[in-house]
């Protein structure tokens, strides 16, 4: 498979015609992963309350493949049990990395992702907002910690 043959006509519509929420306010959680193999960049804001992600916002600077991830997880996220997102973090690993399924249900149009398994090159781009949104997690969760310390 050539590489110009991972762009499909549904990841490129998928880019091409993204939400883009726009960053919040006052989120409860922020990171900003980057590619140093490609350079793309994703930045998400998430909101949660009762362990269920309620808001969420971004800034994507990605090739196609990270754009399609981005506008995936920008129309799915908001509703979903952050062990839930976790759950697809690792799913969207093992897809691309062990041949894993890809994921199902309201997650499935991650599945036109599946290609990019052949070039290990491609994984990083394609699963940053993943591990953005994890680490958005962490730190609303941390963040969250502290307060009921003190």
């Amino acid at each position: 498979m050539e590489l110009s043959d991972l762009y499909s006509q549904k990841i490129l519509d998928l880019a091409g015609n993204a939400q883009q929420p726009p960053r919040l306010a006052d989120p409860d959680g922020s990171a900003r992963k980057v590619s140093r193999v490609c350079g793309s960049v994703v930045e998400v804001d998430v909101v949660i309350a009762d362990g269920v992600i309620k808001g969420y916002g971004h800034a994507v600077s990605a090739c196609a493949l990270g754009q399609t991830s981005a506008a995936v997880v920008a129309r799915e996220i908001v509703g979903t049990p952050v062990g839930a997102f976790r759950d697809l973090r690792v799913q969207m690993h093992a897809m691309l990395k062990e041949n894993g399924a890809p994921p199902a249900g309201k997650w499935s149009d991650l599945g036109f992702l599946e290609p990019v398994r052949d070039y290990p090159a491609r994984h990083l781009s394609t699963l940053l907002v993943f591990d953005a949104v994890v680490a958005a997690i962490e730190k609303a969760e941390s963040a969250e910690s502290l307060a009921a310390v003190r």
